[in-house]
């Protein structure tokens, strides 16, 4: 039973991992909407609920695109200033599941935000950060610390 659970979870990630591959190398990249920018409710007396995904057009619309697309592996996603993406995963994905996520979140993270050194944050279903992702675009390197 075990086995099929880790399984399920594997193929889930695999799967994810693929989704978010073919959606950026097939061109999926995120429009940004004409709307006008709001301040960032952050600072504010707010729930954690009432916070957007970013705090661009063009950050909103991707954080929503990660949310959405995940497949239940990613419950909340935020963009910052167009090249910080945090990421908080659900307790589905399993501790040898949360770099290639990472990697595959800043690739299509990349793509969408391009010309520009970008940071990922996962952090654990209880907010706590556990990996930070950097892509460098001077020597194209991922690094996790």
């Amino acid at each position: 039973m075990i086995l099929l659970q880790q399984s399920r979870k594997i193929l889930a990630t695999f799967l994810l991992i693929g989704v978010l591959m073919i959606t950026t190398a097939c061109g999926g990249t995120v429009s940004q909407v004409e709307r006008p920018t709001t301040p960032s409710a952050i600072g504010r007396d707010v729930t954690y609920a009432e916070l957007e995904r970013g705090n661009t057009p063009g950050g909103q619309t991707f954080g929503t695109w990660v949310v959405q697309t995940s497949r239940g592996l990613v419950q909340d996603a935020y963009v910052r200033d167009n090249n910080k993406l945090g990421v908080v995963i659900s307790p589905k994905v399993s501790p040898n599941e949360v770099r290639p996520l990472a990697k595959s979140l800043v690739q299509g993270f990349h793509k969408n935000f391009p010309n520009q050194d970008l940071k990922v944050l996962i952090y654990a279903p209880d907010k706590q950060l556990i990996l930070t992702t950097e892509y460098d675009t001077q020597t194209n390197q991922v690094k996790y610390s």
